[in-house]
């Protein structure tokens, strides 16, 4: 079996990586099961040098390494140069933070002494996306690496070249043999592993079908296991919304990573009294993008990442405009080289459409009529998904409760959802459960151990 890598604004191949053979897998697994116990009892100190030193290759090849992203998975340029930006902020964060956060928690009882030592699992198999093939595996693997526990990456089969880059910057840094090794394998295989008895825990980041069956594997073998999956994020505009600025910062949250994110706004919740003011704004901004080489500064919409991707992404637009969506701009493949779709506003999505139901991962927006507040709460909240949201009114203490009674992990008031080393980051209901980042994230990668001395 090979792994091949397509450019996606060219549609050449990069390369073709084997995958691994029977033995090279078990190798793998025998030299984290050898590293599990060698990291444990590494001081922390030396653990959080470990990740600085990452950071600091992270920085210094950072140019060579956006531009395999872009390459690979037609990142733009500038996102992709951010992107290993926040690579190296996560390690440092974890690196300054991590001594507080595993130190022994003391809790006043009934004993001489009491406390909650947060201690390493052991092996944890990362799955992880082709979206940000940086971004998504140090949210992982810095937290994991700092707690102490060995991280095997089985990463997305169009990115083996990120994959494999990611791997090399560990051992650069210095980290012993095993800690942290890519796995270049199938799928199917990869969720054969979770119940090798050496890997104690598995992070997926990844589809709702995928989530379903790594947490049926887990839970066979009763592993811990963090899933970030699907997401449909509402975002929702109230009438005293600043609606130039909301419909500005929406099309950033629509088409960043051209539409290719788990967090991007995709459902466009609007209130009778701004509805058709943003709908114009919204539809401008879109308009104005351009397609072309995400290499090149000027170009503002990149190709999707594969071909069935848009082929999807188009068939779930076909069948929404069937069912009565209004094509407000776009709605079809762009004609040229490369795997682009055209930059899309839908309106009049209802339930029954796959725009008002499904996950559209690609430069598509579904824009949903509310009859007022109360209902765009309630269709805010009419999804399987819970990953994130975000509301908009220049009533900041109207806009928080707003936000708090949406149904997700992570809200946001009068601005776009994001992820931040600093806070816990995850999803409920079909997005996930588990969080990465922040306090919990590294916490979730750890036994917390009750100590009572008598």
């Amino acid at each position: 079996m090979m792994f091949t890598s397509i450019n996606p604004t060219t549609e050449a191949c990069i390369e073709r990586v084997a995958a691994f053979d029977s033995a090279r897998i078990e190798q793998a697994l025998a030299a984290a099961r050898g590293a599990s116990v060698l990291w444990a009892e590494t001081p922390l100190a030396e653990r959080t040098r470990l990740l600085v030193s990452v950071a600091e290759r992270l920085r210094t090849q950072k140019e060579t390494l956006a531009t395999l992203i872009t390459t690979e998975m037609g990142k733009l340029r500038t996102e992709a140069l951010a992107e290993i930006d926040k690579c190296a902020w996560v390690c440092d964060y974890y690196a300054e933070h991590a001594e507080g956060m595993l130190a022994d928690e003391l809790i006043d009882t009934d004993a001489a002494r009491s406390l909650v030592a947060y201690q390493p699992f052991g092996v944890w198999l990362a799955i992880m996306p082709w979206n940000f093939p940086f971004w998504q595996v140090f949210r992982c693997a810095a937290p994991a690496l700092a707690a102490g526990n060995p991280v095997l990456l089985k990463h997305a089969s169009n990115v083996p070249g990120c994959a494999l880059a990611i791997e090399r910057l560990f051992r650069e840094a210095g980290a012993p043999d095993g800690l942290f090794q890519t796995l270049l394998i199938a799928g199917n295989q990869a969720e054969a592993l979770v119940s090798d008895a050496r890997i104690r825990g598995v992070s997926l980041t990844g589809s709702e079908a995928a989530g379903r069956r790594v947490a049926a594997a887990a839970g066979a073998s009763i592993k811990p296991s963090i899933l970030e999956l699907g997401g449909s994020d509402a975002f929702v505009v109230l009438a005293d919304a600043d609606v130039e600025q909301a419909a500005t910062v929406a099309a950033k949250a629509r088409f960043l990573n051209g539409g290719q994110s788990c967090i991007a706004a995709k459902r466009f919740i609007l209130v009778p009294e701004i509805a058709d003011t943003f709908v114009a704004a919204f539809k401008a901004a879109a308009e104005a993008l351009i397609p072309g080489d995400p290499m090149q500064p000027e170009t503002t919409l990149p190709p999707l990442a594969r071909s069935d991707l848009r082929d999807q992404l188009h068939a779930q637009v076909q069948a929404s405009l069937a069912k009565g969506a209004r094509l407000v701009s776009g709605g079809a493949p762009l004609e040229r080289l490369g795997w682009f779709y055209a930059a899309t506003v839908l309106d009049q999505c209802a339930p029954g459409m796959p725009a008002y139901h499904e996950e559209l991962f690609g430069p598509v927006a579904a824009i949903i009529r509310a009859r007022d507040e109360t209902d765009a709460l309630r269709l805010a909240n009419d999804s399987d998904f819970g990953l994130g949201g975000s509301v908009w009114s220049q009533d900041r203490a109207r806009g928080e409760a707003f936000a708090r009674r949406m149904q997700c992990g992570c809200a946001f008031v009068n601005d776009m959802v994001k992820s931040d080393p600093r806070l816990p980051f995850g999803g409920i209901k079909h997005s996930g459960y588990g969080r990465e980042l922040g306090l919990l994230g590294i916490r979730g990668f750890c036994n917390a151990k009750t100590l009572c001395v008598q």
